[in-house]
């Protein structure tokens, strides 16, 4: 009689278990907290990007994905060129990441990097929200990520505490700070100056002291890292890249997710990335350009060149244009062209 009130209880339990759901299962194995890298903070619209990702998603899934804000690239001892890496490795379970960053790993995110290849924000959608984008999803889901949106840093303008640069001649000699990335050494030396690579959190001291004369960043940056205050008194507005930023999910971190809250984390992204784009935009697309406005009120000297001017740095940068062009991909980068071309303005 035992043996049968036990086999019974057995029985119910086991159907018990059969019947409940999948997704109870699945989410036993979530985790309590999941670490997001960013290289800046929420006073900056690329933060903010992240923040407004991790509140939708929190929200959304009443708690269930809990995320944590790591700014600085925190996870990976400040060095922001090993952030895909540490993604691919499950360091980080999610990021909002710099194509330029990520560029010495996935070589086609160079594309955004290749000199003055986009004239206008236009040019960026036309890229971004076209093929091209989903070219760059595809590439980055082989090199082991899930690609979910896109965001923005900016257009990277120049500054330096000498003079105003109007020509490439001003460059001369310049040590500029870049980032750790082979383009970014090749235009720069092409334009002859001395490019420097390091870090964003080694760049504000080295400014200071004097170690460097200038650096390239979009306004945001320029405003809320307070760059004046680092001897940066002359800005040059030359827009000669873009750097586009993309919300990602490590691929273990992604599968061990409910289909409902992959899909809630995927809509979540794509929600932040345009406001964040937003957010980046404001103040540099308007006529009135206010941001500009704020920046000349600190003091600042900014140079805005003439199409003949622009036209000049073009052309000493073409070189490195064409060598890059094959290390992008000629395919790539001439369906990249021929999107700008196209594009809607």
């Amino acid at each position: 009689m035992k043996l049968r009130t036990f086999l019974t209880s057995a029985v119910a339990a086991a159907s018990l278990l059969a019947f409940s759901t999948p997704v109870a299962l699945a989410q036993s194995h979530y985790k309590s907290e999941y670490r997001m890298s960013l290289v800046l903070g929420t006073a900056f619209p690329w933060g903010k990007g992240g923040e407004l990702w991790a509140n939708k998603v929190r929200e959304r899934t009443n708690g269930r994905i809990n995320i944590k804000l790591y700014p600085g690239v925190s996870l990976i001892q400040g060095d922001q060129t090993r952030e895909f890496s540490a993604l691919r490795q499950g360091v980080i379970d999610m990021a909002v990441g710099s194509t330029i960053n990520w560029s010495p790993q996935v070589k086609q995110l160079n594309l955004f990097s290749l000199p003055f290849l986009m004239p206008d924000y236009a040019a960026i959608d036309a890229l971004t929200q076209g093929e091209v984008g989903k070219s760059l999803f595809t590439t980055l889901d082989k090199a082991g990520v899930v690609p979910l949106a896109w965001g923005e840093n900016g257009y990277r303008e120049i500054s330096n505490s000498k003079h105003p640069i109007k020509t490439p001649a001003d460059l001369k000699g310049m040590k500029i700070r870049v980032v750790g990335s082979p383009l970014f050494l090749d235009t720069f030396t092409a334009l002859g100056a001395n490019p420097t690579q390091m870090s964003w959190s080694d760049a504000q001291p080295a400014m200071a002291s004097g170690a460097v004369d200038g650096q390239e960043n979009p306004l945001s940056i320029f405003t809320a890292a307070k760059l004046h205050s680092v001897s940066q008194k002359y800005l040059t507005l030359w827009g000669y890249i873009a750097d586009p930023l993309i919300f990602v999910v490590n691929k273990e971190v992604w599968n061990s997710w409910t289909p409902a809250d992959r899909d809630i984390v995927r809509q979540a992204a794509i929600e932040a990335g345009k406001e964040e784009i937003a957010i980046a935009r404001k103040g540099v697309v308007e006529a009135d350009k206010p941001l500009l406005k704020q920046i000349e009120g600190l003091g600042v000297t900014v140079t805005q060149l003439t199409p003949a001017e622009r036209e000049a740095f073009v052309k000493a940068t073409r070189p490195v244009y064409n060598k890059w062009k094959g290390q992008v991909g000629t395919d790539l980068v001439n369906m990249a062209e021929k999107a700008i071309s196209a594009r809607k303005q």
